[in-house]
């Protein structure tokens, strides 16, 4: 299932997209009689995502083309999947190529990790802001892990039971600051619209592999970085189980697994995330007023 967020009259409606056909979730409580939440954050939050997702695919994957009653995607206006959660929880220096970027080594034993607050969320084809206090911005592709059952204590092998999705990401960082004094790094990743995300959620049912995914940062529509899934330093499975041991994952709170290779961006660059079988993230740059 591929669960979108969409924007009219300024309030957040989810949907159900199968290829350009969507369905928002409130006519599809009117077709069938079921009372899903209106909002991604309600279907995440209330822990109803794994059961609507069953009946998604017991009621509607086949039949996606009988369906009269949709909207098209790409009339709609996506926003971030949600707005508000308790966690952003970002690892860095997950790929040895991004720790040269900032002449770092890879954490090895113990990812490297740092929190992100919600103010810094932004969604699809916002612009992100180069806030004044920074000359060298850059931006991140990163997959993004969406918890979707509170848990605790989480073996590695069974992760997916609490996962609600995936989705394509794109992270922020005042690199100049930080290169004073990694002591600054909370700060660097706190500026508003540092947090892009969307534009949809990806249930894991949809991979088939997800070692055998590359992850891309994009600059003006070409790659700057890409990386296989494969190849990080620390697995999405073994982070989302080390981190259980260390706090309790609530619903709605985002993984972002680190990148290929962080980009400089400025005024005017369109940045983007692509993740091999997703809908691909771009964002606008823009400088602070």
């Amino acid at each position: 299932m591929r669960l979108i967020n969409f924007v009219e009259n300024n309030k957040d409606n989810a949907a159900i997209r199968c290829d350009d056909k969507v369905f928002p979730i409130k006519m599809l409580n009117d077709k069938y009689n079921t009372e899903w939440s209106l909002t991604v954050q309600e279907i995440i939050n209330n822990e109803e995502i794994f059961d609507l997702n069953k009946w998604y695919k017991d009621v509607i994957a086949n039949n996606c083309e009988k369906i009269n009653e949709f909207l098209n995607y790409k009339d709609l206006t996506i926003g971030p999947l949600y707005r508000r959660t308790k966690r952003i929880w970002g690892i860095g220096l997950n790929y040895s190529e991004h720790a040269g970027d900032l002449a770092e080594k890879s954490p090895t034993g113990i990812p490297a990790s740092f929190i992100k607050n919600e103010s810094t969320i932004c969604g699809p084809n916002d612009n992100i802001i180069i806030p004044t206090q920074s000359k060298k911005v850059t931006a991140e592709a990163e997959l993004g892990v969406i918890i979707g059952k509170k848990c605790k204590n989480v073996e590695e092998k069974d992760w997916l039971e609490y996962v609600a999705g995936f989705t394509t990401i794109l992270d922020q960082t005042a690199e100049d600051i930080l290169r004073l004094n990694p002591r600054y790094l909370t700060m660097v990743k706190n500026f508003d619209t540092f947090f892009s995300f969307g534009p949809e959620l990806v249930t894991p049912d949809e991979i088939k592999e997800l070692n055998n995914i590359k992850v891309r940062t994009m600059i003006n529509g070409k790659v700057h970085a890409e990386n296989f899934i494969s190849n990080m330093t620390f697995s999405p499975s073994f982070l989302v189980s080390f981190y259980s041991k260390v706090f309790t994952w609530n619903p709605g709170d985002i993984l972002s697994t680190g990148t290929p290779r962080a980009v400089h961006i400025q005024e005017g660059d369109i940045v983007g995330c692509e993740i091999d079988g997703f809908e691909s993230l771009s964002n606008g740059v823009v400088n602070k007023n």
